[in-house]
């Protein structure tokens, strides 16, 4: 972990970047922008010594008014994932992004949290590279990646026209203590609920689960990969997993039964090539197994049963 350093952070409160925010938070200046919807979110991170700022995506450009200007490094995790307006989410996710940029164009590393949802449709099996091709198609959140790719675009230019090195980091499926806690928990609520859970007519769909402790220890290293062009990398788990297989394992773990419902509409998830990842930012040292263990033991106290 660096030490020193002045960091900003958008999307801490969340999944994705809260794990990240607390370890740097022990040896660095950090700084959180948000909403804060949770009240006890906010006063958490301000006990560990976190600095935060009420900030919103979607404001004006008066938003930064009172922010430093003179971060070290910049994670960038915040988004708005819309809920059906195709307009509003370009504009949300891309100004948003530029804004941030230009206020920390002294940065010594940007990173941008994009989405494993950006490639198009391959066999379910399939290991993505960066360089596979792009796509804008999900069922289950159409605007998502609409807005991530739009972002995307938005970070690559700023990159080179601030000369402000970036690393643009494709996430898969995360999971974790905070926040929704990510696909396994998602799914495991539908569970509760004896809700199917929907998967392909045939086979299954594979993804590259990475835990938000390996998040936490990979971001350094992504930072110092950022350059200009931005670097694009996958960011996502050394292991890939079915979601049926995963799911199986939720139910083992809780003794939940799980019902599949095959179909031709599902999350969509994607399995990635990490090759470049692990060049850059070394292994990741938390099993899927084991990780989704600890996972729902955070989110279901009491629910998962011990090891034999």
């Amino acid at each position: 972990m660096p030490t020193g350093k002045k960091i900003l952070i958008t999307g801490a409160t969340g999944l994705v970047a809260r794990t990240a925010a607390e370890a740097l938070g022990e040896r660095n200046e950090v700084w959180c922008l948000g909403r804060f919807r949770d009240p006890e979110v906010e006063r958490h991170l301000r006990e560990r010594g976190i600095r935060t700022w009420r900030w919103d995506m979607a404001g004006d450009a008066d938003g930064f008014d009172g922010v430093p200007d003179d971060f070290t490094h910049v994670l960038h995790a915040a988004v708005e994932r819309g809920s059906g307006d195709f307009e509003e989410v370009v504009a949300v996710n891309s100004v948003a992004t530029g804004r941030l940029m230009a206020h920390c164009r002294g940065a010594e590393a940007f990173l941008f949290v994009s989405t494993s949802a950006l490639y198009a449709p391959r066999a379910p099996d399939h290991r993505h590279t960066e360089a596979d091709p792009l796509g804008t198609e999900s069922a289950w959140l159409p605007t998502y990646p609409v807005g991530k790719l739009a972002a995307e675009g938005a970070v690559r230019a700023l990159a080179v026209t601030l000369g402000l090195p970036t690393t643009i980091a494709r996430l898969n499926v995360a999971y974790g203590p905070h926040g929704h806690g990510g696909l396994p928990v998602i799914l495991h609520k539908m569970m509760l609920a004896g809700e199917p859970i929907a998967v392909p007519r045939t086979g299954q769909e594979y993804c590259s689960p990475l835990h938000t402790d390996d998040i936490a220890r990979q971001l350094p290293r992504l930072w110092a990969a950022a350059d200009t062009p931005a670097t694009v990398v996958n960011w996502g788990g050394d292991e890939v997993v079915g979601v049926r297989d995963l799911m199986s394992h939720v139910s083992r773990l809780t003794g939940v039964p799980v019902d599949f419902a095959p179909g031709d509409v599902t999350r969509g998830v994607v399995a990635f090539d990490v090759t470049r990842r692990r060049n850059l930012a070394g292994p990741c040292e938390t099993s899927w197994r084991e990780g989704v263990r600890q996972v729902l033991a955070a989110h279901f106290p009491g629910m998962v049963k011990p090891y034999p």
